[in-house]
């Protein structure tokens, strides 16, 4: 609770830079106010405490997620300082990250649906100021648009949803809902009808399979630092609230959904990575690819058993990382204009290390071992097979030999022998050197010991 606290009065402290005059000391105020948040999540480890009135509950599950979005958001700041360059828009994008930042932490640790509401909309609503936040950008304008126009759609079934559902319980608290469900006596249509549109909701906001439609435009619209904190922090906590939400009071009506979220799970897996073969742009290849990685992210959902949110937290975090030194590189490259794959032709003949660092993070997201990927993977293939969904491991297993294809285009591309001409090629500043290095020696990190960080919520 206090790291969602901090976060906020950063968030206002952002909005007042521009009135009190303090603009030059806002990125180190936020990198400062990240770690004491951080340092608090440590603190308050196995504290699991309620608060207010039960609507937010902060176990070694909310602590865990929110530890980690706040950490992967200070990898973020490390390209994500020149996102606040302008100093006419420095305070209010910095806000807009930020009270981002709190609605995700307060979809992490609700214990009550007017609280999951609030932190969602919360979220959206500065994700669609964000991706239309380039002005001067059609594609960003469009971007913001058409997110806005979807989002509300999905917030409306949503929002239905979580009425049907009060109405048959009379209560927003999730044990409530449970204790109702488990008693039976309210009407089975209504609540199984409330389930499926939250449902909906949710498979908006993770870019799920037939729900997906916005994500690669949006990505490719949005600037490439929105998009990186979209693709890591965002889908971090959506599946994070995802699994709370059915794990805790829906597990009584697992048969109502589950075979539901198999199914779209495993279409997701196929349409993402199918797509993403036929894209010659870097950043709508990793659109089709977050589109992928949610459909497996899904089958630990689908599975329900003990193994599931430990699965969702070491894959959520093994693609975090790994989508972070993907976009580094992604981010280098937009200073040239080009975003294509064939952009990178060659760039390992002349800077071999960074080509090195850019494999080891493909071959994690394509699960190749040693890396995190890998091993991320395994546990929710695993997960899928105790809870007897072969047919569904089946189909991921095809749908990673597919993602191998794509993402060995990249590492082929590095290592071509006719590159591009110097000038064409990608120029890595530190800062865009750094993440990359370090998103590479995470991602092999973890690999080298994944059962540690998958244990922590198991």
């Amino acid at each position: 609770m206090k790291a969602l606290i901090i976060i906020s009065i950063l968030g206002v402290i952002a909005m007042m830079a521009e009135v009190l005059r303090y603009k030059k000391l806002l990125v180190p105020i936020i990198v400062a106010g990240l770690f004491i948040a951080l340092a608090t999540v440590v603190m308050d480890w196995n504290t699991d405490i309620r608060y207010f009135n039960d609507m937010a509950y902060f176990n070694n599950y909310a602590l865990a997620f929110t530890g980690a979005i706040i950490f992967i958001t200070l990898l973020w700041m490390l390209l994500g300082q020149e996102y606040f360059k302008d100093t006419h828009t420095k305070g209010e994008h910095a806000a807009l990250i930020l009270f981002c930042l709190a609605g995700a932490i307060a979809m992490i640790s609700f214990s009550d649906l007017t609280l999951f509401f609030i932190g969602l909309e919360i979220l959206s609503i500065s994700l669609y100021v964000l991706a239309a936040s380039n002005k001067n950008d059609l594609r960003s304008n469009e971007a913001g648009l058409k997110y806005f126009l979807m989002g509300a759609f999905a917030t409306g079934f949503l929002l239905f949803g979580i009425a049907l559902i009060y109405g048959a319980t009379a209560t927003f608290n999730l044990q409530g809902i449970q204790a109702a469900l488990a008693k039976g006596a309210i009407s089975p249509l209504m609540v199984k009808t409330g389930v499926l549109l939250i449902l909906v909701g949710l498979l908006f906001k993770v870019s799920a399979a037939p729900f997906h439609f916005w994500a690669p435009d949006v990505y490719e619209g949005a600037p490439t630092l929105v998009t990186m904190f979209m693709a890591t922090v965002v889908k971090t906590a959506a599946f994070a609230a995802f699994y709370r939400l059915f794990s805790t009071c829906f597990i009584s009506l697992a048969d109502t959904w589950i075979p539901v979220v198999a199914v779209l799970s495993a279409i997701t897996m196929l349409l993402g990575n199918i797509m993403a073969v036929f894209q010659s742009s870097f950043k709508r290849m990793l659109a089709y690819s977050s589109i992928a990685h949610a459909g497996y992210m899904m089958m630990a959902i689908a599975a329900m058993n003990e193994v599931s949110a430990g699965s969702i937290f070491l894959y959520a975090i093994a693609y975090s990382i790994g989508s972070l030194g993907a976009f580094a590189c992604l981010h280098a490259m937009s200073s040239n204009g080009d975003e294509s794959i064939s952009g990178l032709n060659g760039l390992g003949n002349r800077q071999p290390k960074v080509a090195i660092f850019l494999s080891l993070i493909m071959f994690s997201l394509a699960g190749i071992p040693p890396v995190a990927g890998f091993f991320a993977k395994y546990y929710l293939f695993y997960g899928a097979l105790m809870g007897g969904y072969t047919w569904l491991v089946l189909i991921a297993v095809l749908s990673s030999l597919i993602g191998v294809y794509y993402y060995f285009r990249v590492i082929f591309a590095l290592f071509k022998t006719s590159p591009v001409s110097p000038e064409e090629l990608p120029k890595l500043l530190p800062k865009h050197y750094i993440l990359l290095v370090l998103s590479a020696i995470i991602s092999l990190g973890i690999g080298l010991s994944p059962a540690w960080l998958q244990s922590l919520i198991s």
